[in-house]
């Protein structure tokens, strides 16, 4: 006799849960193929779709495109004109600070050349009150010298 059955063997655990998921994994497989076939026919016919009804579309976005153009250019004049004014006005301050600036510097100028001069001439009196006082006492020395 022979040690071999005649039963079909039967099959362990994990054999049992890999033929699970292989089936499982054909199974996703054939449905992942369905899928793609099916996107790719919607693709196709979205695509058609949308040539069709391609050519009005270039003529809105013309008309779309001069308008916004038009306001660009509007925008941009106005953005000139308002540099412009601004500009001027900048100008037209800077020109005040600068006078205004040159009259501070005159009058101090005229203030210094005041007060110089009021220096210059007190500093002349006290020298020459100093000098004659000076000589006045070398001419005494000079008398007395002499006598």
């Amino acid at each position: 006799m022979s040690t071999n059955s005649t039963k079909p063997e039967e099959k362990g655990f994990f054999e049992k849960v890999k033929e699970t998921i292989e089936e499982l994994w054909e199974g996703t497989k054939d449905k992942a193929e369905d899928i793609k076939d099916a996107a790719e026919d919607k693709f196709d016919d979205l695509k058609d779709k949308v040539t069709a009804k391609k050519a009005p579309a270039k003529r809105k976005t013309a008309t779309t495109a001069h308008k916004v153009i038009t306001k660009a250019k509007g925008a941009a004049s106005k953005t000139k004109a308002a540099a412009a004014g601004v500009k001027a006005k900048a100008e037209t301050k800077a020109k005040a600070i600068t006078a205004k600036a040159k009259k501070e510097v005159a009058d101090v100028k005229a203030k210094a050349a005041t007060k110089a001069k009021t220096t210059a001439a007190t500093t002349k009196k006290t020298a020459t009150a100093k000098t004659g006082a000076k000589a006045a006492g070398a001419g005494k020395k000079k008398l007395a010298a002499a006598h």
